[in-house]
């Protein structure tokens, strides 16, 4: 404005002696009449912060919330600025500064209080999160020993682990399957108690990874708590992770929030799950222990991600649910149900239009179903699978799930009580059809676990005869998917059951003697005939065998290999091998109870006496070997103490980096 007054007193002067031209004139009409400058805008008021623990609002509004900041003492020097950088602003004397922090602490005092809230919510999480899990988080003593698949008539060594477990309604524990697989003995431990109770598994799901323990002891029920199984979380909600992980003797919370809900494998039992992901640690040790939040349990910690920080698993509400549903209705795990189908997304517009879906049509094409399945009966290859129980499902195979969620279709199906009926709608041919499915669990050709089981084996001449399994593949180490036979690898992995009780008979090693000089380098191989009869599994191949009445035994294997052997010769030799490998029998403890059922079925038809009965099982072998089992048995429990040392349960599956390991 100087400047302006300035210019005018410059322009009248010079008027007297000339006039105004017609601009000058309009230029100074608008530097006089210039506008102010506008307002500045209003700050925004804070964002409102998101409840981070629903169940625990009560106890926050009744808590008094320390104060440990105020706007007002964040700065020495207090300014009164109309515009953030104008020019002009003003310090504020001494004697005003009291007076515009009351001003402050009214007009912010209810923002103060939301930011106190927010940042000592985690902290009442944890505190409430230690406060349930005092009298409900139980640590796991396991003392276990895992069958050696390579010599399958021996056990691996003792080995303890611990994990953490919680109660649940009806004074039962729940923890993971893999920390207690293969075990031999269970102990559980309350918070501050120094006392050891015995614990007996009382079910088992190894592929939900859960597990239902029981106590018999009245003592170590006093005192304790159960926790109530909440819901799913949503997205940014708090947890706290309650257990006993490595490194300490004590109960450890950690919090964090959920980052991801969605199907997930789970690396103890190598199923497709619904898994909930949080940042919270879970190290070994954890497992088993819940996941709280509020005033309950949002999971159970199983597994995190290695090579990656602060990615954790929790195995969801849905999941356990109805893996208690299950043990509660049959008194023993039913297992997750499958359609027995492989499919493919529908995302190529060609494709589509190949199989005739119109552009309104969402759907998956059906590459593969298991012959075991309802399925096969109803549904045919090349199908489009429109609708599961009536929800729509997207080009990608994937189903809408809660706020703008999406999430495979498989897990409605894995949901379903093992027979139940579901409704199937397809496209075939161009038209859409409505089928009835019944669901229910389904076995893989090759069992991807055997765990609280020996294996089965047959050893006849010195040949090592075993069903093929996934457990037998990880023996080669944890890159087994590379250092196993390819073949073997392929098959397991890929193929399906043709009928039911099928199996992958393979010869798995040879225990040399001069029967079999020549012969050892066939090991690693499948077997496909004796003596000219198609092997359908161990059972078929040991009663072919056994009921030989040519001269000759031959066997049928894999890359058109065959072996020959002098029938009573290699039956001689079959005892002597057995003897100097120190091995206790040549025929596993399954195949000996259904081989000895069915003589003793035989012996009762012809009328045999009891005592004769009685001699042939002892002949046959089954009694001394139930002895041999017994024995064993004992000696393993007499060799159990009370010292347990700090190992972790985690086992970690492939090698390389990026991998789900179990905590």
């Amino acid at each position: 404005m100087l400047a302006s007054v300035r210019s005018l007193r410059r322009l009248s002067s010079s008027s007297s002696s000339s006039s105004l031209s017609p601009a000058s004139l309009r230029r100074l009409l608008l530097l006089l009449h210039r506008p102010p400058p506008p307002p500045p805008p209003p700050r925004p008021p804070l964002p409102p912060f998101q409840t981070l623990a629903r169940g625990l609002l009560p106890r926050i509004a009744a808590r008094p919330v320390p104060r440990r900041f105020s706007t007002a003492s964040c700065s020495s020097t207090l300014f009164r600025v109309g515009e953030c950088g104008a020019p002009g602003a003003t310090a504020i004397p001494e004697a005003e500064r009291g007076e515009e922090e009351e001003r402050e602490g009214e007009d912010g005092g209810e923002a103060d209080a939301a930011v106190e809230v927010a940042a000592g919510r985690h902290d009442t999480d944890a505190y409430a999160a230690v406060e349930l899990a005092l009298d409900s988080v139980v640590k796991v003593f396991t003392v276990s020993s895992s069958p050696n698949y390579f010599l399958p008539w021996q056990n691996k060594a003792q080995r303890e682990s611990m994990g953490s477990g919680f109660v649940i309604p009806g004074r039962r524990i729940v923890t993971n399957a893999h920390v207690i697989a293969d075990h031999t003995f269970v102990l559980v431990r309350k918070h501050g108690s120094p006392t050891k109770y015995k614990a007996e598994v009382q079910a088992v799901g190894h592929e939900c990874d859960l597990a239902l323990l029981k106590v018999d002891s009245e003592e170590f029920w006093d005192g304790m708590n159960s926790l109530e199984l909440g819901d799913i979380p949503f997205l940014q909600e708090a947890v706290a992770v309650v257990g006993y992980p490595q490194g300490g003797d004590n109960i450890s919370v950690t919090k964090g929030v959920v980052s991801r809900v969605e199907p997930t494998q789970y690396a103890h039992g190598a199923t497709q799950l619904m898994a909930i992901q949080i940042d919270a640690a879970i190290n070994p040790g954890n497992s088993g222990g819940p996941a709280i939040m509020g005033d309950k349990v949002a999971g159970v910690a199983f597994q995190n991600l290695s090579g990656a920080e602060n990615i954790g698993y929790i195995i969801p509400v849905p999941v356990i649910k109805r893996f208690i549903s299950g043990v509660e209705e049959s008194g023993k795990y039913s297992g997750f149900c499958t359609l027995g189908i492989s499919c493919q997304a529908t995302e190529n517009i060609q494709l589509r239009e190949c199989f005739g879906m119109k552009p309104d049509l969402t759907g998956v094409l059906v590459s593969r179903i298991n012959p075991l399945s309802d399925a096969h009966r109803v549904l045919k290859k090349d199908d489009i699978l429109l609708e599961f129980d009536g929800v729509p499902i997207a080009n990608d195979g994937t189903v809408p799930f809660r706020n703008r969620e999406r999430i495979t279709f498989d897990h409605l199906v894995s949901m379903k009580k093992p027979g139940e009926m579901a409704v199937l709608k397809v496209l075939r041919d161009g038209k859409e059809h409505e089928l009835n499915v019944t669901v229910r669990p389904l076995q893989p050709l090759v069992p991807v676990h055997q765990f609280d089981k020996l294996p089965s084996y047959y050893i006849f001449a010195g040949f090592v005869f075993i069903p093929l399994t996934q457990p037998y593949l990880h023996e080669f180490g944890e890159d087994w998917y590379n250092n196993s036979p390819r073949r073997l690898c392929e098959r397991a992995l890929r193929e399906l059951p043709k009928k039911a009780g099928e199996q992958l008979v393979i010869l798995s090693q040879v225990l040399m003697d001069d029967i079999n000089v020549g012969y050892e380098r066939l090991a690693e191989l499948q077997v496909k005939k004796v003596n000219g009869v198609e092997v359908e599994n161990l059972k078929h191949l040991c009663s072919l065998v056994e009921s030989c009445t040519e001269e000759n035994l031959r066997f049928d294997l894999d890359d058109e290999r065959v072996i020959v052997l002098k029938y009573q010769n290699a039956k001689l030799a079959t005892s002597r091998i057995l003897k100097r490998h120190r091995i206790p029998s040549a025929i596993s403890a399954d195949l000996v109870d259904e081989q000895a059922t069915d003589d003793e079925t035989d012996a009762v038809r012809r009328g045999l006496p009891g005592a004769l009965r009685w001699l042939q099982r002892l002949l046959f072998g089954r009694l001394s070997f139930d002895i041999r089992l017994s024995a064993c048995r004992a000696a393993s429990s007499q060799r159990i103490t009370g010292a347990f040392r700090c190992d972790s349960c985690c086992s970690s599956g492939r090698g390389g980096g990026g991998h789900l390991v179990k905590a």
